[in-house]
Formats: structure tokens, C-alpha cells, sequence
């Protein structure tokens, strides 16, 4: 088990190591197969870093070349792993010229490409998931022609026929709707074509009916000034596209195409500074808006810009075009089947055009283009959707089959390298570019019309994808790529546990790694890596004491762990094949196993003298007919087993025998091992190859299966130790969850199922966990939601009728995208904490009350102390001073543990630990003591006097107490004398005088071996100075006359 240290620098190694980790320091237990991984991918950091040594030169000048045997031997004997085979492989595939040697550059380079294709692989195979279709609430009256995203402001643009534009935040709440222009005359006679955003001026440009283009000024504080009107155009521009060059601002081509097939081309050379110039006789006010004529235009009067165009598409309406600076050319398309898409290519001298065209069939209505994969996409007419060459005309390098409506719209997810399209019959689509394939499909529901049009358009850097129905405008957008949410674990997570003597959080995942967390903060402490392997941890557990964590494997095997990383014993419970484990149960003298079979196997400590640990007997044989699930312990004796199909057997752990069988359905009375036939059979009992993967697939499973048996399947048991009373009261004492999101409260003493409730509908089966005190009760399901409930008072007295009345729900909320596969509640500092394990690999903590979720994992740690708010104890309530005190002396065991001897232990706690108590049992009693008085209160106002007792003696009657006879006083009264007179003084032993510091000291003390030289030297010089001073005033002194 090799051990990852998460603070920089340390890292700690212990034994034994893992095969697989041999060959990856960083904790990759992938599924496949150690023989199908090639080497390079196994490669850690270290062995580039040797690899690096053995290629460097005695001289920065020189460069040292390897052959292919010299390569095999050196690699083989540096990294010291792998076979002469592999690395001759290796070698191979970095000589690809077959030039006999290679040296540092090359291999570097085969490395980074391989990541490289490695990487984009994984980004084509990614299915994007998307949140509902949600209509946004617009406030255009007619057909929404264009949707625009700008940068500038982080606001969008929508545009409709009628000349109202939208302007919408970067959350899409709609801010305002404006008229184009305050002309409502002009309006009123014209429609809007399209609408292009020029970035690199602030401004906007609208086309018009009317022929005309005005560019408005997006910075203005009016609503949308017109700063430029060109007009006389030949035809009506109905498309229209404008790029600009992020290293030139200046430099920028605004396309436009009309009704008459004409495509149109004003590429500006000085855009910063003006787009048009100003005409002579125009008026000199800024505001003013500037009108500029076609016709002359194009001659070239105006220095700032110049024109391009062609007529090839021959009076065919544009539907679309577009600049694509990589090809240096314009497209442009149209619906006709001959030069349905057009290439104007923009000669060296920029103002002359070369023309090429594809003709296809029934023509197109969009198309789209990939620069780094350089294909064109078309929304075939024919119901395709075409790949092509830009510079191959013949035919289409690919086409995509899936659409059973014509093709209007197609766009490329660049990063992604994959394609949306979208058809008629309102279907979308995606594809995979590399295997031409379509990897989703979705249904969008719009109202049914033959006459409507359809706007498309993804906005990639934001993950939204917008699509108009006239003038209704929808928005998919995308959930949160796994990799960009935060997650606990790299693989999802199967268990949870919480340590309360280190304060620490335990988690497991499929990829066999353990991590540990602090719960204050949610930093990550340490981390175990390849614990079983390449099996996935499926169960863990912790002994009495903590200080060993057992983990159960999908391989058959369970691993007892120090808190260090060091294995010290392996129980093997699969002796004929795997079994999938699904719980483990520690015990004072046993340690039970159950899983995907019908059997308990036992463990017993006493016996642990080798690393491998065959099982012993269980003297219960079998009794389940179907394969145990969970299973459960309550002192000091009582032993629960819940299966698949739904029967909790009840056994007694000191005898091992199994003495009755709880059902939803029926109960019976199991007289002795031999009795295995049953009063009613529900399963056959199932092979472990029939399952796969408990916490994976079976819980998938159940939610789909509506057989009786899962309806039934038993996958929690959880005792109420807290519930001291019941035993003379009655009441549940065990509580049951699993197939269909039921929830059952049981009396194991009376043998009948009390209460019944539906927690969870419609998800399959749950699981749960509650708190020490027994006040809480968490549930969670299939689809990752969470709901915890107040059991504090539910099924405390027995009845005659099943409860099907649900306890009173606190909280319900979604903490994770996927399943739950683990809840662990606990106390810290008198708040009731929630930890929840999912399959979206991220492990949550929250409390009872509703605070926000917080990971583990996240880059910001949290103080548990700021995010959890404590209710405010009542500090007048003292409490009983002897229920206090017993309340404090609870020992740090057990509590199978607190009713045995406690001067023997387990073989397990090898390593004693001094824990002093902290300050969370202290928090704890509070918390406590907050409970009592709070149940006093409410007895209080709810009656005052307790009608039915709910102690073991409440048969006993109490009357008034009788008078006592008069007292006579204690003879030390009557005669002090005798018990208090003083005795002979006794002689005190004398006291030993202990000998003086002088006699003692084995060296004469000396201050110049306890001060530095320095102080010495200025001491010595200062007395001197003081003596002669004294001598000098004493010799004045004399010198006086008399």
C-alpha cells in the first residue's frame, strides 16, 4: 500500500507495496488490464527525470544519440522496470524515420504528441449533459432574426423582425427592450434582416429592408445613436458577418450577402480610427449621422476602406456568409443545388477574389467551418449533414446520416472538435467529427407550426445554446464538466466513516485509494493508494478503539490497516472466488463479514498470528436464502443480518445460532440450525456472478427491478442503543431501509414490524444513518437526494396497528448529482453533522439545521466553527450533578466494549494509545444536557405530570413515608472522652538531612562556562574601571589641606 503524502514535499512509504504501484507513483489504478498499458503511459515523473540523465552531454554543445540496442540496455538498467521487449517497442514508435539511433529531443517530442492525441481523444468522447429547456421571457413581437454575445460588456443582444432589441445580462435576465431606432414611421414600413456586433469599435451594424446598413454607437448615453447610414445598396442584405484581426484592430471585413446572390466585401483599414470618411459637405456635428452611399463606395473615394464582391450564385437568395481568416476567404450559401457553396479567395494584393464552389444536391441552409480540423459542415436540405475539404469540390470527405427532417441549421463545438445540428422536425443533435457518429440526440418542444423560423446559435465560452421559434427564444444549457467540478475523489466513492479520536473523516473509492480528511477545515491529511489493487474498495470499518481500518474489496479480501498505511493481516473471505463484501461488522472477539452470499463468514482475532487469515466456522450455518446485504450489533448479544430479499434474521453472537426471522410480510421462529426450511420462500437465493458490483450496479438494479424480492431488499440495519427504556416499554429499537424507499422501525424483543413509511418514491432503493443520541435520521437515494428526519419521538410505544405516518421531515435537498453510496452521521462540538458519500467522486458534509454543503476537496477550507452555527444553550440549566458526572465518565470504548472486561483486548489494538479527552466529549455533554432540558420543558408544558412511567419499576407502589421512631444519640456523643482523648505523644521519626549543594556537585561551578567570553571581558573591564575611579576620589580626597 503505497501512501501519498497532500502536504508538498513529504511523502511516506510503507509496506507492502502494491503491484500495480510499482509502475505508477501517482496512484492510477486503472481498470485494464497491467499487461495492455503501454509503457510510456506507466512512466512516472522519476523515471523522465533519469531517463533525462542518461541523454545529457558532458558539453551543452554535443548531443547524445542512442541506438536501439543501446537504448533497451541503458533504459532497463536506469529505471530498473519493464521489459527489454517494451522498451524496444518504445523505441520503434520515436524512430519513425527508421534512422537507427534517437536522441532527448525526439522522445520528448513522441511523448507530448501522444498526451496530446490522448487528450483530444478525451475531449471528443464527451457527452455535454444539459440542464431543462427553458424558455427566456422576451418581449419581441415578431420573429427573432439574431442573437449576439458581447465581450465588452458581458451582455447579450437579441434583435427581432420588428426592430426591438433585448438587452440581457450574463445571468439572461432581460434588462431592457429598445427600439433600433426612434423613428417609429420607419419602423413601421421596414423590417430588420440581421444584425452583427463589431467588437473592436463598440458598435453594432443592423441591415434593413430598405437596403441601408446603419451602424449604431454602443457607447453613446443615448439609447442606440446612428453614427453611419450606408445606403443605395443594389439588393436587400439579409446575411450579414464581420471579423476583425485581434492582433490589428484596425484591420476588419464586414460581409453581407442579398436577395440578388450578390456577396459583398468592406474590408477596413483603419477601423479604430473611423470606418467611413466624413463627405465634405456633411455637417460638422459628431452626432450627427454621417450617410454614405454605395456607389460611392466602391470606386474607392473613401481611403479608409475598400469593396469586395461576385455574383456567382447567379440571383439566388444568400443565406448565409462569412470571413474565415485562415482560408482568407469568404463563404457564402444559398439554397440552390449549383453553386451552393461558394469560396471567394482573397488574392495577394487583397482586392481581387478567385472563386470556387460546391454543387450539392437540393441545396444547403447553413453551414459551419472548423479551422483546426479544416472542414466545412452543411445543413443539407436532403436530410444530411456533409463534411468537406475546403479545397476538394468533387465530394464530401463525410457524411452524417441521423436527421429524418431537412438540416436547417449545423455548428461546430471547436473545443471539442464535435458538431450540433439541427432539423426541422425540431431534433438535435450531436456528433463525434472523428468517428462520424451521432452521440446524442434531443427532442426540443416547441409548438407545432408549418410556417416558422428557427435561429441557432451556441455560445461555446459559456456553454448556452440558444434557439428561436419565431419569437420565442429557448436556452439548453450545460451542466458543470466533471472535471471543472469540485470533487473529493478522482473515482467515484463508495464509503464514508468519521473518526471521533482523530477528528478525521475516512473515504473510499472504486479506484482502491483511501483518503483522510480533517473535518475542521476539509483538508486533505494523507492518502493510501492501491489498497486492493485495481478492486474497488466497496465497505470499510473501523475497531473499537480506532486505531485500525479494515477495508472490504470487490476481490474477496478484507485488509487490516494501521492509520499509518502499513497492511498487517488479510482475511480472506472468497476461498472459491471473489465475493463482493457489503459490510464488515468488528466485534470484541470476532470480526463478521457479509456480502454477496448467504453466509456470515468469522474472523477471530485471538487467532491472527499470520498475515494471510483463513475464516473459521460459524456455528449458525446458513440461514438466509438469499445474499446478506448489511448487518448490524447490539449489545450484549444481539445480532441482525438483513438480505436481498428482505428477511433480517436475529441471532445471538455468543451462541452463533439464529432464533427468528423478521419480513414486512410475515415473521417466523427458527428452532435450531437444522431448521431451514421456511414458513414462506420468497427467493431462490442467487449466485455472487449473478451480481455485479454491490455498490454500483445493484443499487442501479433495484431502482428498475419491481420484483418483491428488491422491494424488500434490506440494504441498512441500524440499532437505537439510545433508546434505554424500550425493553420495558416497548417500542422500535431497529431500523431498516432499502428497496422502494421504505423505511421500517422494528421491535426486536416482541418480534413485530411497528412503523412503515415511504421516504423516498420513485428512486428504488435508499440508504441511511443516524446519529448516537438517536434523535436524526438521514436518508439518501439513487438520484443524490438527501432528507433527514426527527425520530426522537416516533415509535417510543408499542401499537397493535403498523405506523405508516412518516416522522417529521427536517430537510430535504440535493447535495450531489449522482447516487449516494454512503451517509455517516456525527457529533462535533454539539452540532449534528451529515457526511454523504456519492458516485459524482465528491464527499459533502452539512449539519441538521440547513447550512451550506461544504466538500472535501474544495480549494478553500472552511472552519467548522464559522460554518456551523451552534443553537445557544440555556446556562442556567445545571442538571443533576451525579447524572452529569456519569455523563462525563463515558469511557472512550465501545459499547460492546464498556459491558465486557475491560482489562482484556482485542489482538487487533496491537498499539496503545493515551487518548485524554477532548474537548468534543465535553461539547458532546452539553449537547446532552441541551436534550434533557429541553424533553423536561416540553413534558412540562405538555402535562406537567407523567401519566404511564416509563421505568422497569413502575409496577411498584409509593405511598406516603411512615413516621420514624425517636433516634438515640451515638455513644461518641454521650462519652467524647472515650472516643476523643488524646493518646501518648509518640517521637517522630527523623527526618534525614539531605546533604549540601556543595557536597553534591561533581565539577566546581565556574561562570565562565555558563557566560560567552564577551560579557566576561566587558564585566572584568567595568570593575576595573570602578576600582580606579574609588582610588583617584579617595587620593583627592587626602590631597585637601588641612
Amino acid at each position: 500500500m503505497s501512501c501519498q503524502n497532500a502536504t508538498p514535499g513529504l511523502n511516506k512509504g510503507s509496506q507492502p507495496r502494491p503491484e500495480n504501484l510499482e509502475k505508477n507513483s501517482h496512484g492510477a489504478t486503472a481498470k485494464e488490464d497491467a499487461s495492455t498499458v503501454l509503457l510510456e503511459k506507466q512512466l512516472t515523473l522519476g523515471d523522465f527525470a533519469q531517463i533525462q540523465r542518461a541523454f545529457e552531454p558532458p558539453e551543452p554543445s554535443q548531443t547524445i544519440c542512442m541506438s536501439r540496442e543501446e537504448f533497451v540496455q541503458r533504459m532497463t538498467e536506469i529505471v530498473g522496470w519493464g521489459t527489454k521487449e517494451e522498451y524496444g517497442e518504445l523505441f520503434d514508435k520515436v524512430d519513425v524515420a527508421q534512422e537507427g539511433f534517437i536522441n532527448w529531443d525526439k522522445l520528448t517530442s513522441f511523448l507530448l504528441l501522444t498526451l496530446y492525441e490522448k487528450d483530444e481523444q478525451a475531449k471528443a468522447t464527451v457527452v455535454p449533459q444539459w440542464r431543462d429547456l427553458e424558455f427566456l421571457p422576451v418581449k419581441h413581437k415578431d420573429t427573432i432574426q439574431r442573437v449576439i454575445f458581447l465581450k465588452s460588456s458581458s451582455r447579450y443582444l437579441t434583435i427581432s423582425k420588428e426592430g426591438s432589441v433585448g438587452i440581457w445580462g450574463e445571468n439572461l435576465k432581460l434588462q431592457e427592450t429598445l427600439p433600433i431606432t426612434s423613428d417609429a414611421t420607419k419602423l413601421k414600413h421596414l423590417w430588420v434582416t440581421s444584425m452583427v456586433s463589431l467588437e473592436n469599435v463598440n458598435k453594432i451594424a443592423v441591415a434593413f429592408t430598405s437596403k441601408e446598413i446603419c451602424f449604431y454607437d454602443l457607447l453613446s448615453k443615448e439609447e442606440f445613436p446612428c453614427q453611419y447610414k450606408l445606403q443605395g445598396l443594389k439588393g436587400t442584405p439579409i446575411c450579414m458577418d464581420y471579423w476583425y484581426n485581434p492582433l490589428d484592430a484596425n484591420e476588419s471585413i464586414l460581409s453581407f450577402g442579398d436577395i440578388t446572390g450578390k456577396v459583398q466585401v468592406i474590408a477596413f483599414t483603419t477601423a479604430l480610427i473611423s470606418l467611413f470618411e466624413r463627405p465634405a459637405g456633411a455637417c460638422e456635428d459628431e452626432e450627427a449621422t454621417v450617410t454614405i452611399n454605395w456607389a460611392e463606395l466602391r470606386p474607392g473615394h473613401h481611403k479608409c476602406c475598400y469593396t469586395l464582391g461576385h455574383k456567382l450564385h447567379h440571383g439566388d437568395w444568400v443565406r448565409q456568409v462569412t470571413y474565415n481568416a485562415s482560408l482568407d476567404a469568404i463563404i457564402s450559401s444559398t439554397t440552390s443545388n449549383t453553386n451552393t457553396v461558394v469560396l471567394a479567395w482573397r488574392e495577394k494584393s487583397k482586392k481581387h477574389l478567385k472563386m470556387t464552389s460546391f454543387n450539392i444536391a437540393q441545396g444547403i441552409h447553413a453551414f459551419d467551418y472548423h479551422s483546426q480540423l479544416n472542414l466545412i459542415a452543411t445543413a443539407g436540405i436532403d436530410n444530411k449533414v456533409c463534411l468537406w475539404n475546403p479545397y476538394v469540390v468533387s465530394k464530401p470527405v463525410g457524411v452524417l446520416w441521423g436527421h429524418s427532417a431537412s438540416v436547417i441549421a449545423v455548428q461546430f463545438f471547436a473545443a471539442r472538435k464535435q458538431l450540433f445540428s439541427f432539423s426541422r422536425d425540431k431534433v438535435l443533435r450531436l456528433w463525434d467529427i472523428q468517428h462520424q457518429l451521432s452521440i446524442q440526440r434531443i427532442s426540443c418542444f416547441f409548438p407545432k407550426s408549418q410556417d416558422f423560423r428557427c435561429l441557432f446559435h451556441f455560445d461555446e465560452a459559456h456553454g448556452r445554446l440558444f434557439i428561436s421559434f419565431n419569437n420565442q427564444l429557448a436556452l439548453l444549457a450545460m451542466k458543470s464538466e466533471a472535471g471543472k467540478r469540485v470533487t473529493s475523489h478522482k473515482k467515484a466513492v463508495t464509503c464514508v466513516l468519521y473518526s471521533s479520536v482523530l477528528k478525521q473523516v475516512i473515504s473510499s473509492d472504486v479506484g482502491s485509494t483511501v483518503s483522510f480528511w480533517m473535518i475542521d477545515t476539509g483538508q486533505k491529511i494523507k492518502q493510501f493508494t492501491g489498497c486492493h489493487g485495481n478492486a474497488e474498495i466497496s465497505t470499510m470499518a473501523l475497531n473499537a478503539n480506532e486505531t485500525r481500518l479494515l477495508t472490504g474489496s470487490t476481490d474477496g479480501t478484507v485488509k487490516v490497516w494501521d492509520l499509518n498505511g502499513c497492511c498487517h493481516h488479510t482475511l480472506n473471505v472468497g476461498q472459491a472466488g471473489a465475493v463482493d463484501i457489503s459490510h464488515i461488522l468488528v466485534l470484541k472477539k470476532t470480526i463478521l463479514v457479509t456480502g454477496w452470499d448467504r453466509s456470515i463468514t468469522v474472523f477471530r482475532p485471538q487467532n491472527f498470528n499470520q498475515f494471510s487469515i483463513q475464516p473459521e466456522e460459524w456455528k449458525g450455518g446458513i440461514q438466509h436464502h438469499d445474499d446478506i446485504l448489511c448487518a448490524a450489533f447490539s449489545p450484549p448479544q444481539t445480532l441482525v443480518t438483513g438480505s436481498y430479499d428482505g428477511e433480517i434474521v436475529l441471532w445471538n453472537n455468543s451462541t452463533e445460532n439464529a432464533h427468528y426471522v423478521l419480513h414486512p410480510d410475515y415473521q417466523r421462529l427458527l428452532k435450531s440450525k437444522s431448521d431451514a426450511g421456511p414458513q414462506k420462500l420468497l427467493g431462490a437465493g442467487r449466485s455472487p456472478s449473478t451480481h455485479p458490483t454491490y455498490d454500483q450496479a445493484t443499487l442501479r438494479a433495484c431502482s428498475f427491478e419491481m420484483d418483491t424480492e428488491c422491494n424488500h431488499a434490506v440494504m441498512r440495519l441500524c440499532f437505537l442503543e439510545a433508546r434505554k427504556n424500550i425493553t420495558g416499554t416497548g417500542g422500535a429499537n431497529l431500523v431498516s431501509c432499502g428497496g422502494s424507499g421504505y423505511v421500517r422501525f422494528w421491535d426486536t424483543f416482541k418480534k413485530q414490524l411497528l412503523a412503515e413509511f415511504l421516504a423516498h418514491s420513485g428512486v428504488g432503493s435508499i440508504i441511511m444513518s443516524t446519529d448516537k443520541s438517536n434523535r436524526y435520521l438521514a436518508t439518501g437515494d439513487l438520484e443524490g437526494w438527501l432528507k433527514i428526519w426527527n425520530i426522537e419521538e416516533y415509535c417510543l410505544n408499542p401499537s397493535k396497528n403498523k405506523l405508516t405516518q412518516a416522522p417529521t421531515l427536517i430537510r430535504s435537498f440535493r447535495p450531489h448529482e449522482d447516487w449516494i453510496s454512503s451517509l455517516e452521521m456525527c457529533e462535533l462540538g454539539g452540532r449534528s453533522l451529515i457526511l454523504s458519500a456519492s458516485a459524482d467522486c465528491s464527499i459533502r458534509v452539512t449539519d441538521v439545521c440547513g447550512v451550506p454543503v461544504q466538500i472535501f476537496g474544495q480549494e478553500k477550507h472552511w472552519q467548522l466553527e464559522n460554518c456551523f452555527s451552534v443553537p445557544k444553550i440555556d446556562t442556567n440549566f445545571m442538571g443533576n450533578k451525579i447524572q452529569e458526572k456519569s455523563i462525563k465518565e463515558i469511557p472512550l470504548f465501545s459499547k460492546e466494549e464498556s459491558c465486557l472486561d475491560p482489562s482484556k483486548h482485542s489482538l487487533l489494538d496491537k498499539k496503545t494509545y493515551s487518548v485524554r479527552p477532548s474537548e468534543v466529549i465535553n461539547l458532546g455533554v452539553k449537547y446532552m444536557e441541551r436534550n434533557v432540558y429541553k424533553k423536561k420543558t416540553h413534558d412540562l408544558y405538555n402535562g406537567g405530570i407523567i401519566q404511564k412511567s416509563c421505568s422497569s419499576f413502575r409496577s411498584l407502589s409509593i405511598g406516603t413515608l411512615k413516621e420514624l421512631p425517636e433516634v438515640n444519640k451515638p455513644a461518641f456523643l454521650l462519652d467524647p472522652e472515650k472516643y476523643f482523648r488524646e493518646g501518648p505523644e509518640e517521637q517522630c521519626p527523623q527526618i534525614p538531612e539531605f546533604p549540601s549543594l556543595s557536597e553534591t556537585l561533581k565539577a566546581i561551578f565556574d561562570e565562565k562556562n555558563l557566560f560567552p567570553k564577551e560579557i566576561l571581558d566587558h564585566e572584568r573591564r567595568a570593575k576595573q574601571l570602578c576600582q580606579e575611579t574609588n582610588s583617584e576620589v579617595k587620593i583627592k580626597r587626602n590631597k585637601k589641606p588641612l
